[in-house]
């Protein structure tokens, strides 16, 4: 047995084990629930759970928790001994199907949105056993959703869970019709994370990486990422001892942690798993970012999963492989060797255009937080316009069936690799575009938004949940037709031909590009402050009440729960860059050209006046003009911070914190950094960029 298959799935209560530990009928049964969402039964769920407690026990489990993801952005867990008292002053070790099932967590202390009063404490969380249980430390986890004591979702996977049952439905109407009946359709996910890795004692001296994850200044260091050297490159021992224990700890946990390597800025790496359903791909993404800060505490670094640590060098994303397959694993978005003939690829294929073009502002919504922005829009990452790249080759095939072709010239496949050792290679139906927000890369769609830190739950249902809109309509269009395949024909030419403007293959960082999407009508919400309002559209709240994702007031409630997050988000990091300014910075300038002062005074004396010092005065005044113009700013940003203790944090509150609150702190950003780069290191408060970078 190899090292990998040795320990995979180690601490996972997966098929294999269940099969082990479960009488046939309590897995049958399992099964059967999960499949078909018929009832489990008590008798059957104490069954499981004993076998779970048993299992858990035997691997070292002491404590069971219900682990849930709330509108926090991170998981949640309360932890239960297995133990009871027995009557003879001893334990007995219990575990019932009840508590596997059902949780009662408070429900007031989390994000709801209003939904409930701090008063109304009462919440639960409930199993899903579509995901599977697995041991972490010394506890039991529970993959759980959350929910209000009214039955409203406070949580990240219950509409996950909503939407790939929506978007199934919808595309086994479709192939049914087409003449491929499955049971089941499956929503996989492939999400590669990008990250930071920087020394632990440098992060410690960071008050602003310790309390908002990211610099608030910091002076451009001589070099960067200008000679691409780090990119690919020869990973340094410290970071691929790191490696090699996260990836010993995901595997236990059943992660398909598969890829590894130097992304493109210093200290920046990425890993990357193998595709899963989408609802274990969360779950594994959620282990992933807790594993792989622990992981780094153990080997003295911190990872870094802001999306913008440190400005001037690219910043993190999470780009999320998306796709489609049949219960038997054909997979839905595999063009085949003839696209155009191949007319269930051009359907779904189309399907995902018009959700796009239709729910533009759904997606960008999805991946929107204070920490992206930052993220979005520079030649790191997609802008804010959403367009969908789908290469040459498609674009040939679907502009041929706009104008009535039947087929497209065959094109020649093989590389000439020009030396003769070297054999000829086959390339791809299609390139890549790393500029664009929504990409087809030849058998899925990878959305590229998305930031380090957002949750793959959210993009994921938002992108679900408006495909099967469209597969709704296309399947009901469909139902009516006489001929389905002329019917499916001409529903693949009229698609395009209504939403081709989102369909962009070129360089979506140009500005060329940002004038070119307005004319075409394509939304620019440039920032979370202007993407939020659009949340509660008529549309919007139409589309999820249809497919039973969210009622109205779930869909109010999470508008709040990210107005809140943003407005917080950014007033933390206001008061805390006021604090590194006032307490550290000044002080550490003013004692730098105290220096200065007493520099040019002895060299004076020494001299009778006779040593020039048109260097240190020169330093000294200009340090201390820019001083006053810093605490100049930082009176402005107290006095805005305090103009905000009385909003609500609605979309005024918001937009005052984007075009206010913000811009104060880059004016305060750009002064420290000046004064940073004109003072002497030794009396500088804190680690330099070169010395986080670089060490």
């Amino acid at each position: 047995m190899n090292k990998i298959s040795g320990i995979f799935g180690k601490r996972v209560f997966n098929d294999r084990v269940m099969k082990e530990k479960l009488p046939k009928d309590a897995y049958d049964a399992l099964h059967q629930h999960i499949e078909s969402g018929t009832e489990l039964e008590n008798s059957t769920a104490n069954v499981i759970a004993s076998a779970m407690k048993d299992w858990a026990l035997e691997n070292g489990a002491t404590h069971f928790t219900h682990w849930f993801q709330p509108m926090t952005g991170v998981t949640a867990e309360k932890h239960d001994s297995f133990m009871s008292p027995d009557q003879g002053g001893g334990i007995l070790m219990n575990f019932s199907g009840k508590e596997l099932i059902k949780g009662e967590p408070d429900a007031s202390s989390f994000p709801s949105g209003g939904i409930r009063a701090t008063f109304e404490a009462r919440g639960y969380t409930a199993w899903d056993p579509s995901s599977y249980v697995f041991i972490k430390g010394n506890t039991l986890c529970i993959p759980t959703v959350f929910c209000s004591y009214g039955g409203e979702a406070l949580d990240k996977k219950t509409p996950l869970l909503l939407s790939m049952e929506a978007i199934s439905k919808q595309a086994s109407r479709l192939l049914a019709l087409l003449g491929a009946p499955v049971s089941k359709v499956i929503t996989t996910v492939g999400p590669e994370q990008e990250y930071f890795l920087i020394p632990r004692e440098l992060y410690d001296m960071r008050k602003d990486l310790r309390l908002c994850g990211r610099t608030l200044l910091g002076a451009r260091p001589p070099k960067t990422q200008e000679l691409d050297d780090h990119y690919f490159g020869a990973i340094k021992t410290t970071v691929s001892e790191y490696m090699e224990d996260l990836n010993q700890e995901l595997w236990q946990l059943g992660v398909l942690a598969s890829t590894e390597h130097n992304e493109v800025a210093p200290s920046q790496h990425e890993l990357a798993p193998i595709f899963s359903t989408a609802n274990l791909a969360a779950d594994h993404n959620q282990l992933t970012m807790e594993m792989m800060k622990k992981v780094a505490e153990r080997h003295g670094l911190v990872c870094l999963l802001h999306e913008k640590p440190f400005a001037g060098i690219n910043g993190s994303g999470k780009h999320i492989n998306w796709s489609l397959a049949a219960e038997n694993g054909e997979n839905l978005l595999k063009p085949g060797k003839n696209p155009i003939e191949n007319t269930r690829f051009l359907l779904f294929l189309c399907a995902v255009l018009k959700a796009v073009d239709d729910y533009q502002d759904l997606l960008r919504i999805s991946i929107a937080s204070a920490s992206n922005d930052h993220r979005l829009g520079g030649n790191e990452a997609p802008p804010a316009i959403i367009s969908i790249f789908v290469g040459e080759d498609l674009l040939e095939v679907l502009e041929a069936i706009a104008q009535g072709k039947t087929c497209v010239p065959p094109k020649a496949r093989m590389m000439d690799m020009k030396a003769s050792v070297l054999p000829d290679i086959k390339k791809d139906a299609t390139d890549r575009n790393r500029t664009s927000p929504f990409a087809f890369t030849g058998s899925r769609f990878e959305f590229r938004m998305a930031g380090s830190l957002t949750s793959v739950s959210c993009p994921v249902y938002m992108l679900n949940t408006i495909v099967a809109e469209s597969l709704r309509q296309f399947a009901d269009a469909l139902e009516k037709a006489e001929h389905t395949e002329k019917a499916a024909r001409d529903l693949i030419r009229s698609t395009y031909l209504s939403h081709k403007r989102i369909v962009f293959n070129g360089n979506n960082y140009s500005e060329e590009w940002v004038s070119e999407a307005e004319r075409r009508g394509l939304l620019n919400l440039k920032t979370t402050a202007d993407a939020l309002a659009h949340f509660t559209a008529d549309k919007n709240l139409k589309l999820f009440e249809t497919h039973k994702i969210f009622t109205e007031t779930e869909v109010q409630a999470r508008q709040t729960i990210f107005y809140e997050e943003y407005c917080n988000t950014i007033k933390i990091e206001a008061l805390t860059l006021l604090d590194i300014v006032n307490q550290d910075v000044i002080p550490a300038v003013c004692k730098y050209t105290r220096a200065l002062a007493e520099t040019i005074a002895a060299k004076k004396a020494a001299s009778g006046g006779q040593l020039a010092c048109r260097a240190e005065s020169l330093d000294m005044a200009k340090l201390s003009a820019r001083t006053d113009c810093l605490y100049d700013k930082t009176l402005e940003l107290k006095q805005a911070i305090d103009d905000t203790e009385t909003m609500t944090m609605n979309r005024n509150a918001a937009e005052y914190f984007c075009r206010k609150i913000i811009p104060l702190m880059e004016q305060i950003r750009e002064l420290a950094d000046e004064l940073e780069a004109g003072t002497a290191s030794e009396y500088w408060p804190m680690p330099s960029y070169q010395q986080l970078l670089f060490t």
